[in-house]
């Protein structure tokens, strides 16, 4: 019986809950659930976060950072591994900042019923845009 050797790369695109690892000060692991979106186009995973956060903080001093998500019964794995650039906070709705989110928003989830909300929100709520350019991809099918 042969079947689809796994691809990594396919369930980090399916996936929309993840758990982000970002470096302590102390050099330490500091995990988060994110909802990441993996253009696998561009190699490119993108996760929206709140600044003043730890791992926000954390990724400003060392933007190295580590993706890892499941598929949903646990039985498959894939992790993402890459340089970070973060994007924002924005203070101007019409921002480049803020345009940065809004393209994001549209890639992972589609239009939005209100846009101008969604850009006073991404404001208000100081959003910020991780972008990991994935470097390497590993993970497992378990069965």
């Amino acid at each position: 019986m042969t079947g689809t050797p796994f691809d990594p790369h396919e369930l980090l695109a399916e996936s929309r809950l993840g758990v982000l690892a970002t470096i302590r000060s102390d050099g330490r692991p500091q995990l988060s659930p994110v909802l990441p979106f993996y253009d696998r186009g561009s190699g490119v995973l993108y996760v929206s976060m709140t600044e003043g956060r730890a791992k926000t903080a954390n990724l400003r001093r060392d933007p190295r950072a580590a993706l890892e998500v499941t598929r949903p019964d646990g039985r498959a794995w894939a992790t993402a591994e890459g340089a970070v650039t973060l994007v924002g906070p924005g203070a101007d709705p019409h921002g480049s900042e803020v345009q940065a989110l809004v393209d994001y928003y549209r890639a992972a989830a589609g239009e939005h019923p209100d846009w101008d909300e969604y850009r006073s929100v991404m404001v208000a709520d100081r959003r910020v845009l991780m972008r990991m350019t994935v470097d390497h991809v590993y993970g497992a099918n378990l069965g």
